[in-house]
């Protein structure tokens, strides 16, 4: 395949015209979806609809940093691609990676210009996979039209996933593009985050995933695709979370374990502490704006009594006791009115101080 090598810096990627026909066959189109019990499953389509079928067999995987595809997107460009008359079809580059080490060889000394090979295995899609699947579905339409569609191509090869990872969030990381959620999930993958942040999301994804946590898979990382009862958004439990690890200049697993646990056993104590009222859609203990609040008296007890592991949980069960006669002040009917705010900002503080107070730690 005829290819330029561009240099910048100390990158060396390639550009080329890909024939459509061969280019298809091979990309691999992946999805980014919840583990084991958030998995989203993919809806049955209906026997003629050849798109929704298309992608309910995409690659889905949660180490995937793709966004789900969108059939009304690729249902609009394959309309394009049938309208577009003298316009060009794919006027912009597709973002494809690849692994694998490929082999250049320029046409002649300090020649940007030569033959590429193809990788053995499918490039990874990182920017592109909703015009790449409209024109699949053109092409299926109009096979004669293959051998005349060349598709502009960036090829990144040599590297690890991360750095593709980190090419997607660079070119999505405006709001309107990725959900602030998905960032999160790729921050330990992206040179560019802090360490702060990197520890922050670290925490969040344990905070998730992990059996002894009390928030396990309800923690709502996909936003309105979500198709499980979570309790709270990962970007706002992220915030949480960084506002007390901020300024940390280490994500290392010591401090990942450090901080889980301390969050971890808060959380069991509290979900004792509040009995029948934790996780009760009549209560408003674990819907977000308490949940936020709670993670700041967290912060405040483990400045206070967080060193100690060894029996943590059993000290703060009796530390946090005073709570269990609040349950009626956090019953769903009324709680707006028992906490008057001016917006969810100031009852997050408002819940914070009372709580801490409670327990005897000083807020203002």
């Amino acid at each position: 395949m005829l290819a330029t090598r561009v240099s910048q810096k100390e990158s060396v990627f390639y550009f080329a015209a890909y024939p459509a026909a061969e280019l298809l066959k091979k990309v691999r189109f992946t999805t980014r979806f919840e583990a084991e019990e958030g998995a989203l499953k993919a809806s049955t389509p209906e026997h003629n609809d050849e798109i929704g079928s298309f992608i309910a067999k995409v690659e889905g995987s949660d180490k995937a940093f793709q966004r789900g595809m969108a059939k009304g997107k690729v249902a609009q460009i394959r309309n394009f691609y049938e309208t577009c008359g003298a316009q060009p079809m794919i006027p912009g580059t597709v973002l494809l990676f690849t692994s694998e080490k490929l082999r250049f060889t320029p046409a002649s000394t300090d020649n940007p210009n030569g033959s590429l090979t193809a990788p053995d295995d499918k490039y990874l899609i990182i920017d592109g996979q909703h015009r790449l699947a409209a024109l699949h579905f053109h092409l299926k339409k109009h096979p004669e039209e293959a051998s005349q569609v060349y598709v502009p191509c960036i090829i990144f090869d040599g590297r690890n996933e991360d750095f593709a990872a980190e090419m997607f969030v660079i070119i999505n990381s405006t709001p309107t593009r990725i959900s602030k959620s998905h960032l999160i999930d790729l921050y330990e993958r992206v040179s560019f985050a802090t360490p702060d942040k990197k520890l922050a999301a670290k925490i969040v994804d344990r905070l998730y995933v992990e059996g002894d946590s009390p928030l396990r898979y309800r923690i709502n990382r996909l936003g309105g695709r979500s198709g499980k009862e979570k309790w709270i958004l990962q970007a706002e439990l992220f915030n949480e979370v960084h506002r007390w690890v901020k300024g940390a200049e280490s994500s290392a697993q010591e401090h990942v374990e450090y901080h889980y646990g301390i969050l971890r056993d808060f959380l069991k104590a509290s979900a004792n502490i509040w009995g029948h009222a934790w996780g009760n859609d009549n209560y408003m203990v674990t819907k977000p704006v308490t949940l936020k609040a709670l993670i700041r008296v967290c912060a405040d007890l483990a400045e206070d009594d967080g060193e100690n592991a060894d029996g943590r949980v059993r000290r703060w069960n009796e530390r946090l006791a005073p709570w269990a006669t609040r349950n009626s002040d956090f019953r769903a009917a009324g709680f707006y009115e028992r906490f008057p705010a001016k917006g969810q900002v100031e009852r997050v503080q408002r819940i914070h101080r009372e709580l801490a107070q409670a327990i005897g730690l000083s807020k203002k």
